[in-house]
């Protein structure tokens, strides 16, 4: 994931700064081809360490590895194919990518496990769906007119992109390990289920950062830099979002999850009702602080990706240190998610304290 989402930002950066279709074409096509060399890199290495991660993770068969080999080769560059949809502002297109691969995955999933595959026909899916989404819908356009020579990003621009995600994955990732290792299986179960409730709100922020990141990069190599509108209309609706879902689900915690789980979840018996909204704050807090850092990133304002993997490191060592209760964990992660949001908000007032000097001066 943490690939595959550089590719995807790095190639909607550059995309959308790209002065005319040429330009957005060359990058888009150089961003593919690297894509396409390390998607199958990956692929070729997974594939030929089938056995021992089998092994490790004490799966049924190493061909359920080997199956997920093939669609992680069309993985990586699929990343690159929907930063260009970003960059060229084709949103119908990049939401209809990501829903078809996700219907293509459950449909096949359904089949496959009727027709008696079991496990293997679920994992098969998920390759099938990539692949699927890899070439469904085409991209057309500006991005199939022949190339004009443009810059397609560095490899400082690449690292950037690489550690924002992988201390992305570890934040949203992280704790329900941590948990799963500290607390009885039916107590890390009931986490698990708070923290799929969470997830929601954190994938309806994000699509509002992946409309945000190349509207904002292409206007960061003209003159409208002092648009803050840029920031502030995200930032407003990913604050309603939280304040609308931290609303919901201190009101109605029991319906919640009763509808997603079924009658017979045990909602009272962890606390769970109380952890909802709890969590929901916590994840509010950290969107909000994604919003920032990728306006930051498209702006060259600042690297707070590394401010970022420094609080995923205190995710860790604060969930290791009080793990006494569920609530404990999530109060954690509020704490730092504050500390997060407070620490990449410097920049921003910075830049624009400066501008406003100079625009002064």
């Amino acid at each position: 994931s943490s690939i595959t989402l550089s590719f995807q930002l790095v190639c909607a950066k550059f995309v959308a700064r790209g002065q005319n279709a040429g330009q957005q074409a060359f990058i888009y096509r150089t961003l593919r081809r690297r894509a396409w060399m390390v998607g199958i890199l990956l692929g070729a290495a997974m594939f030929a360490a089938a056995g021992p991660v089998s092994a490790y993770l004490r799966l049924p068969s190493r061909n359920l590895v080997m199956v997920l080999a093939v669609g992680m080769a069309f993985y990586v560059p699929l990343g690159a194919r929907r930063g260009a949809m970003q960059g060229t502002l084709q949103f119908g297109k990049f939401s209809a990518s990501m829903i078809l691969e996700t219907v293509v995955k459950f449909t096949c999933a359904v089949l496959l496990v009727k027709l008696g595959y079991g496990v293997f026909g679920a994992v098969l899916a998920i390759s099938i769906s990539v692949i699927f989404a890899y070439f469904v819908p085409g991209l057309g356009g500006r991005l199939s007119t022949p190339g004009e020579i443009a810059d397609p990003g560095s490899a400082r621009e690449g690292l950037q992109a690489i550690l924002f995600f992988v201390g992305q994955v570890i934040i949203n990732n992280i704790d329900i390990l941590m948990v799963k290792h500290f607390f009885r299986p039916d107590e890390a179960g009931l986490y698990a289920a708070v923290a799929l409730v969470g997830r929601v709100l954190y994938f309806a922020s994000w699509s509002v950062v992946s409309a945000m990141f190349p509207i904002s990069a292409a206007g960061a190599s003209s003159e409208r830099d002092g648009n803050d509108h840029i920031l502030i209309i995200p930032m407003a609706i990913v604050t309603v979002l939280t304040l609308c879902f931290v609303a919901v689900l201190s009101l109605m915690p029991d319906f919640i999850l009763h509808s997603v789980f079924g009658s017979r979840f045990n909602v009272t018996g962890g606390g769970a009702d109380g952890l909802l909204a709890m969590y929901a704050a916590a994840t509010g807090g950290y969107a909000l602080s994604v919003v920032l850092m990728a306006y930051e990133i498209s702006r060259r304002i600042a690297n707070t990706a590394w401010l970022q993997l420094l609080v995923s490191a205190l995710v860790v060592g604060g969930i290791t240190l009080f793990h006494g209760s569920l609530r404990e964990v999530v109060v954690v992660q509020q704490v730092l998610m504050a500390l997060l949001f407070t620490a990449v908000a410097v920049p921003f007032v910075r830049s624009r304290r400066k501008r406003l000097e100079e625009a002064a001066a």
